[in-house]
C-alpha cells in the first residue's frame, strides 16, 4: 500500500484513465491495450501486471455487464455455454505455465504469449469486417433473431479457447471471442453481440483474476491506482460514445496493438526480432506503425474488388461495423 502515492502510481493512474476511456467509447481495448502499456512503463514483471489487470477488468466490466443487463442484450444462456468453457481454462491457465516453465522464463515466455495475443486480436478486427462484406455482397445476411439456436458444443470451445488466452496473457475476453461469435451466431445483432461478450466475460475474467493471484500474489501498488484510473475513465468514455468516431477510434488500436505485439516480442528475445535484455528496436517498430497507416486502406480497397466493389466507397467501414448497410450496397 506504500506504493499508491509513488510516481508508478501517477503514470498507472493515466495510464488505466486513457485505456478505460477508449473501452467506454469503443468496448475495445481492456486487456489488449493495458497490459503492453503497463509492461513498457515498467511498473512490474509480467505476471504481477496481468493479475492486476484482470482484477482491474473484473470491477469496470462487470459494470458494462450490469448496463447491458439492465436494456436486456445479453443473451444469457449462450453466455453461460461460453462461461462453461472459459471458466476452467481461464483457472487452468496461469497453473499451466507454472508446471511446465522455469521461474526464470516466466518473464520471457508471457511478453512472447502477450505478443502474439496482441497479433491474433488485431487480426480479428480484419477478419470480422471481411466476414460482414461477404455477407452484405452475398445477401446471406439473415435477419436478426435474439435467440438463435445454441451449439453447445462448439461454443464451449470457442469459450475454453478464450479462457485459455485470458487466463495466461489477459487478452481476448473481447476481440477473440466476439469474433467466433459472429461466425457461429450470424443473426445475432451487434447489440445482442456487444452484450453477451460482456455478460460472459465477467465470470471469465474473474476466474482469470482469481487463478492468477493464487500464483503469482497480488500487487496492490499497481492494482489499486490501475481501478482508480480505469473506472471514471471508462464510464467518462461510456457517456462520450455516440458523440465519437468509433471506427476511426477501432482503426487506430489495431495499429496501436500491431505494434506493441511487435515490440513485446523484440523485448522478449523472439529469434526473429531477437533484440533481447530488454531492449527493442523502435525504428522497425515505427516503420511497421507507418507501413499500417499507408498499406492497411490499400488492402481493405483490394478485397473490396474481390467483392465486386470499387476500392473505396460504400459500404464503409463503418457501415459494417454497425449493421447500417445501405441496401444499394447489398448487390
Amino acid at each position: 500500500m506504500h506504493d499508491l502515492f509513488t510516481g508508478n502510481a501517477a503514470q498507472i493512474v493515466a495510464a488505466g484513465f486513457f485505456v478505460g476511456m477508449i473501452v467506454g467509447v469503443t468496448g475495445m481495448g481492456g486487456g489488449a491495450l493495458m497490459t503492453p502499456a503497463l509492461i513498457f512503463l515498467g511498473v512490474g514483471n509480467a505476471s504481477a501486471i496481468v493479475t492486476a489487470d484482470l482484477t482491474a477488468a473484473a470491477v469496470y466490466k462487470s459494470g458494462g455487464a450490469l448496463v447491458h443487463a439492465k436494456q436486456g442484450s445479453p443473451n444469457f444462456r449462450l453466455a453461460g455455454w461460453l462461461a462453461a468453457g472459459s471458466v476452467p481454462m481461464a483457472l487452468l491457465g496461469p497453473h499451466l505455465v507454472g508446471w511446465f516453465v522455469s521461474e526464470k522464463d516466466v518473464d520471457s515466455l508471457l511478453k512472447e504469449c502477450i505478443g502474439f495475443a496482441l497479433l491474433f486480436a488485431a487480426s480479428t478486427y480484419a477478419i470480422r469486417l471481411y466476414i460482414q462484406l461477404v455477407r452484405v455482397r452475398s445477401g446471406s445476411q439473415a435477419a436478426e433473431d435474439e435467440d438463435p439456436k445454441i451449439l453447445p458444443v462448439r461454443t464451449m470451445l470457442v469459450g475454453a479457447v478464450g479462457g485459455l488466452l485470458v487466463g495466461v496473457t489477459s487478452v481476448g475476453s473481447g476481440s477473440v471471442i466476439m469474433v467466433t461469435l459472429l461466425i457461429l451466431y450470424p443473426t445475432l445483432s451487434p447489440l445482442k453481440l456487444v452484450g453477451t461478450d460482456l455478460v460472459q466475460a465477467v465470470p471469465l475474467v474473474m476466474a482469470a483474476a482469481i487463478s492468477n493471484i493464487s500464483v503469482n500474489g497480488l500487487e496492490w501498488g499497481i492494482t489499486l491506482p490501475l481501478i482508480i484510473g480505469s473506472v471514471p475513465g471508462t464510464l467518462i468514455g461510456a457517456r462520450f460514445a455516440s458523440k465519437v468516431p468509433q471506427s476511426v477510434i477501432r482503426r487506430g488500436i489495431v495499429i496501436v496493438l500491431t505494434m506493441s505485439g511487435i515490440a513485446l516480442l523484440d523485448k522478449a528475445g523472439w529469434a526473429p526480432l531477437g533484440s533481447g535484455a530488454n531492449q527493442t528496436h523502435p525504428i522497425l517498430i515505427g516503420l511497421i506503425g507507418l507501413a499500417m497507416l499507408v498499406g492497411v486502406p490499400i488492402v481493405w480497397g483490394l478485397l473490396r474488388t474481390t467483392q465486386g466493389l470499387p476500392m473505396f466507397g460504400a459500404p464503409t467501414v463503418a457501415e459494417l461495423e454497425s449493421g447500417l448497410v445501405p441496401s444499394d450496397s447489398r448487390t
